[in-house]
């Protein structure tokens, strides 16, 4: 009989194992959606802490530069092989450098001028709304379960931004924000359509490198005008941490995680930005946090724990 029951379960053990390897790869992939969330938090309260002695533009530019640096050494002769496969998917490539790295890096440190670093995370929390929009467009269901926990963190988004209402006050900043928002969600959409021979550090390097190539002549013009900046601890600290961390780390994390649960899924684990940026800023630069914004937290970690879920 023992031997009559493993021949009849023995068909049934490769679906388990299969089951169970795309359970660990979802858990992996929320884990890498968490990591660059939490990192690219931290970013927010650098941006806005050398707002006032970077111009946005060569605190971006300097970021991709080291960024360049830092990933060069792992990805440089991988790069080099896949030189052919970069020349034919050069559109695509030009593309994500310029929503991911170029226009949405640059957004985010002309807001980091005229709003807070809780704002900024706050407002990008909204860019898995059109994520979503996107997924779905593409033909992907999201599942009412999921869509319920995307629809409950974007209104605790909406009532943070909003101090308690719905009644939108917006600075300069905010919107600015809210473009950047837009440039991230269609840089992670267009993630979905990379070629699966083009590795990941391959694309990695060729779009901060593009990325810095498109940044150049705005950089010219801005040491032009407005000089150049002071070279100190409170300038070189927060470029380090943006150009190794908040690019080199984050954007392969993210970047990973979406190809492994896609991006509307990556997207609703980003919603827990506002919340890790709003407490590093109140830690670290003083904003202050009340029982409002308290209260709009607890609804966007409930959103983000439905919306996790299959």
């Amino acid at each position: 009989m023992a031997v009559l029951d493993r021949v009849r379960t023995a068909p049934h053990q490769p679906e388990t194992r299969t089951a169970q390897a795309k359970k660990g790869a979802a858990g992996l992939g929320v884990l890498l959606a968490l990591v660059a969330t939490v990192v690219w938090s931290g970013s927010f309260v650098a941006t806005r802490g050398m707002a006032d002695s970077v111009p946005p533009v060569q605190a971006v530019f300097w970021r991709w530069i080291i960024a360049i640096a830092a990933v060069a050494p792992l990805a440089a002769r991988e790069a080099w092989r896949q030189r052919d496969l970069i020349r034919r998917h050069l559109g695509y490539v030009s593309l994500a450098s310029f929503f991911g790295i170029a226009l949405y890096n640059t957004l985010v440190h002309q807001a980091g001028l005229t709003t807070s670093a809780s704002n900024m995370g706050m407002i990008m929390a909204a860019s898995p709304v059109v994520m979503a929009g996107f997924a779905r467009l593409g033909g992907q269901k999201l599942g009412a379960v999921r869509t319920f926990g995307m629809l409950l963190a974007a209104f605790g988004v909406l009532l943070l931004v909003g101090k308690g209402s719905l009644t939108m006050d917006f600075a300069a900043g905010d919107l600015w924000m809210f473009g950047a928002a837009l440039s991230f969600a269609s840089y992670s959409a267009l993630l979905k359509r990379k070629p699966a021979e083009l590795s990941g550090l391959t694309f990695l390097l060729t779009t901060f490198v593009l990325g810095a190539l498109m940044l150049a002549p705005a950089y010219a013009v801005s040491v032009a005008v407005q000089g150049g900046f002071q070279v100190s601890a409170g300038t070189v600290g927060p470029l380090l941490y943006v150009g190794v961390f908040s690019s080199a780390v984050a954007f392969f994390a993210w970047n990973k995680a979406v190809s492994m649960i896609g991006a509307a899924r990556a997207g609703v684990v980003y919603y827990l930005q506002p919340v890790c940026v709003a407490l590093l800023s109140f830690l670290l630069l003083g904003e202050q946090t009340g029982p409002a914004q308290l209260l709009c937290m607890a609804l966007i970690l409930g959103g983000v724990a439905l919306g996790a879920r299959r």
